[in-house]
């Protein structure tokens, strides 16, 4: 493991994020990078090889964060894991390896917009947007399926993750250590300076985690396979949409729909039809009902 690249990591730490459960704070961690490089390039090395992570970087101090509407609700909070620091600079260097893998050989399909290189929300709806308004200035409807699915992060099964990195190629070691992390997780809730008992986590990639987003990439990029119609994804957000003139168009839609209904079966993830809505655009839209499920 090249101590100048952990040394680098160290020393553009945030002092001012949270540590994790193991309570090493990153100022510490920063001001003492030349001196703790090394030993950690170490820890670094004989993880990667055996494939063992160490136990504080599989712990999580979770804190909710508050999104909107009701703050009674605590369906209306996303939980943030807080893990170690020295950790997630592996995780940085795992990921960085990983997405070499991936980009190099154009494994995440073209319709993902969200933790990608070049493309962000913008790229996302500036595309999609394209794409809709050429059909509607040709006189066409149009239907748009805003898809939601619920928890996802949460339900990613780790054992069908690990199955999809073999399957694009990622190295087996690679792979190995991926599990390790993922596996044997435990976390606890952070609230106003209490904390709840530590609880096992049996499945779901970490939300605020280094690996966490790429990993969920990895998951759902099979997501487009067999559908139709014009298809985008900023991570979970999901938008289908497709032309609606004829009833062979509108048969497709829901086609495409059945689809990903299937693909959510069988990832063991759900879509949460209630906040699942479809938007009809042209004046000569009939505005059908598409079911889900």
């Amino acid at each position: 493991m090249d101590k100048e690249k952990v040394r680098e990591h160290l020393a553009n730490l945030n002092v001012f994020k949270s540590p994790g459960p193991d309570e090493l704070h990153p100022r510490v961690l920063k001001e003492l990078a030349d001196i703790i490089a090394e030993p950690l390039s170490v820890i670094f090395e004989n993880s990667w090889i055996t494939g063992e992570v160490p136990e504080d970087w599989r712990r999580a101090n979770v804190v909710p964060i508050f999104k909107k509407g009701k703050k009674a609700d605590p369906g209306n909070y996303r939980p943030v894991s807080l893990t170690s620091i020295p950790g997630k600079i592996f995780e940085q260097i795992i990921k960085q390896h990983i997405w070499e893998h991936l980009d190099g050989n154009a494994v995440i399909n073209q319709s993902q917009h969200g933790f990608v290189t070049n493309k962000s929300c913008q790229t996302n709806l500036i595309s999609f947007y394209d794409k809709i308004t050429g059909w509607i200035d040709q006189g066409k409807a149009v239907d748009i399926v805003y898809l939601d699915f619920s928890k996802a992060f949460d339900k990613v099964s780790h054992t069908i993750l690990i199955e999809k990195m073999i399957k694009y190629g990622i190295d087996r070691t690679t792979v190995r250590w991926i599990h390790n992390w993922l596996s044997d997780r435990t976390q606890r809730v952070v609230i106003n300076g209490f904390t709840s008992d530590w609880k096992t986590v049996s499945s779901g990639v970490p939300q605020g985690s280094v690996l966490g987003p790429l990993l969920f990439n990895i998951f759902i990029n099979n997501l487009d396979e067999g559908v139709e119609g014009t298809l985008i994804k900023f991570a979970d957000d999901t938008k289908l949409g497709g032309v609606a003139n004829t009833r062979e168009e509108k048969e497709r839609i829901q086609k495409d729909l059945d689809k990903l209904e299937q693909w959510a079966e069988t990832n063991r993830m759900t879509f949460n039809r209630e906040k699942c809505k479809v938007l009809h655009l042209g004046k000569k839209n009939d505005n059908i009902q598409y079911r889900m499920g």
